[in-house]
């Protein structure tokens, strides 16, 4: 690589070193790090919203869905426009509506208000655990990125360097680092791919021709796809905008409803069309420059054997000249890291807020507070680094977090939003049972009915335990004062 692309690079990441340390200086409180003070606008959520979701998997995994499937792997992301204005609908008017909003800082506490402090524990439980190993996921494509990017780096150092850098200034800035640095790096991701990568991409595998030429015709089919595979899909995806913990803390930093509906119907059109075709095609070239050779100086004389997910970064590194290379690198990274941070900032939220908080009784001193976020999302950053270095495969590992998050936590908060008799006992069993159907599914690692996804049959488990149980133990839910709990 470039004298001019390691430093283009390594500018970048020192600029977000200095955004941490920026807001460092600027939080006060526990309110400012992890729900922006409840004054941050439309626009910079919305993209952080995306930026958020989409991430490692849009960089890395959708590049590789692009290699293997073609044009058919952007309907992952259609499950993502989905589930943004289905949740900006029905899920951010009835959050807004909730007696103390403006004092909510996490996921679980709506729990705490429908249901009772023990299932608001567990939730935090099961939410701290998905989001450490979703920010692994992240941290594991960052490295790959970078290991396949730079000839003499191996995974074990890019994975460091990685992880030093999202741990260290997240843990600094808190939310209000996470989603400006999140608009940042969208804009350069968005600037990176519509100016460098696609043109150069296209034009250096020798255009429409060559790909017609070089792949089957499925691969430029939208319908190169199994139903079991939209359906795996749709019920891992959907489904989280209505639990995740990221999602939960930037309607609190909007802090009205109409701004919240706004930043997800824009989150909602950047992932689909607009991202998910962009990573596809990307992913696309890159198996027609393999199929062409144009790998043989890596070791790779077509396709076979190669990681479908380092596809796309072997392609950028052969095909960019010095000094797109870095900036190229940069907007991939910014993708990975705008995923990383806010995964680490939510499992930080659900540890201090909804766990430590409780076991310790520090709410009212703040500074304490602050101090002990900014450690314990550290702690919590360093152990997802740890878990990355055991892991190989990016999409699966963003999946299974998923996954592990959905089918405990679904069918709870659709019951306390849209079921009145909903009871507690229900609520608690059903993300035991859920999640840990999907667990066991997972670690036996059989092929199940119909090639379905492990998470369906956990979903399925909890709705069965919460619905039985409602009716067996009904009784009257709490549905306290959050200002009371909060404060």
């Amino acid at each position: 690589m470039h004298f001019i692309d390691l430093f283009e690079f390594a500018l970048y990441m020192v600029g977000m070193l200095g955004v941490g340390y920026y807001f460092l200086r600027k939080n006060k409180t526990t309110e400012d790090y992890y729900v922006g003070g409840r004054k941050m606008g439309s626009f910079h959520v919305g993209l952080s919203v995306v930026a958020t979701d989409v991430g490692g998997g849009f960089s890395i995994g959708l590049g590789g869905l692009g290699f293997v499937m073609g044009i058919s792997g952007s309907w992952m992301l259609f499950t993502g426009l989905i589930g943004a204005w289905v949740s900006a609908v029905v899920l951010i008017p009835r959050v807004a509506k909730m007696p103390g909003f403006r004092n909510l800082y996490t996921f679980p506490q709506i729990f705490e208000h429908f249901y009772s402090p023990k299932v608001a524990l567990t939730a935090g439980i099961i939410s701290g655990i998905g989001y450490i190993g979703f920010t692994s996921s992240q941290i594991l494509a960052g490295a790959k990125l970078a290991s396949a990017t730079f000839v003499n780096l191996d995974m074990t150092t890019a994975l460091m360097i990685m992880g030093v850098i999202v741990v260290v200034y997240t843990s600094l800035g808190g939310i209000k680092a996470v989603i400006y640095t999140d608009t940042i790096q969208w804009l350069i991701l968005m600037l990176g791919l519509t100016f460098i990568g696609i043109p150069l991409g296209y034009s250096s595998i020798g255009g429409y021709d060559a790909i017609v030429s070089t792949v089957s015709g499925d691969m430029l089919s939208l319908s190169n796809i199994k139903w079991q595979t939209l359906v795996n899909w749709g019920f891992t995806i959907i489904p989280i905008w209505f639990v995740g913990m990221t999602l939960y803390q930037r309607i609190y930093a909007c802090g009205d409803e109409k701004t919240a509906k706004k930043a997800w119907f824009i989150a909602g059109l950047f992932e689909w069309p607009v991202m998910a075709f962009m990573g596809v095609m990307l992913g696309l070239f890159a198996r027609v420059a393999a199929e062409q050779g144009m790998f043989f100086y890596l070791g790779f004389e077509t396709a076979e054997g190669l990681d479908p997910e380092k596809g796309l970064p072997m392609l950028l590194r052969t095909i960019l000249p010095p000094g797109l290379l870095g900036l190229m690198m940069a907007a991939y990274f910014s993708a990975i890291m705008s995923t990383a941070d806010s995964c680490l900032m939510a499992a930080s939220g659900n540890a201090v807020t909804d766990i430590i908080e409780k076991f310790f009784n520090i709410k009212g001193d703040q500074k304490k507070v602050l101090r002990i976020s900014q450690i314990m999302t550290f702690v919590l950053g360093a152990f997802a680094l740890l878990l990355a270095t055991t892991m190989k495969n990016v999409l699966e590992l963003m999946l299974y977090s998923y996954a592990f998050m959905v089918s405990g936590l679904f069918i709870p908060v659709l019951g306390a939003f849209f079921w009145k008799k909903a009871s507690s006992i229900g609520a608690f069993w059903a993300m035991i049972g859920g999640g840990s159907t999907t667990l066991i599914l997972i670690l036996l690692n059989k092929r199940l009915p119909f090639g379905l996804d492990p998470n369906i049959f956990g979903i399925s488990v909890s709705l069965i335990l919460f619905v039985s149980l409602t009716l067996l133990f009904p009784f009257k839910r709490i549905s306290r004062n959050i200002k009371n709990s909060v404060d």
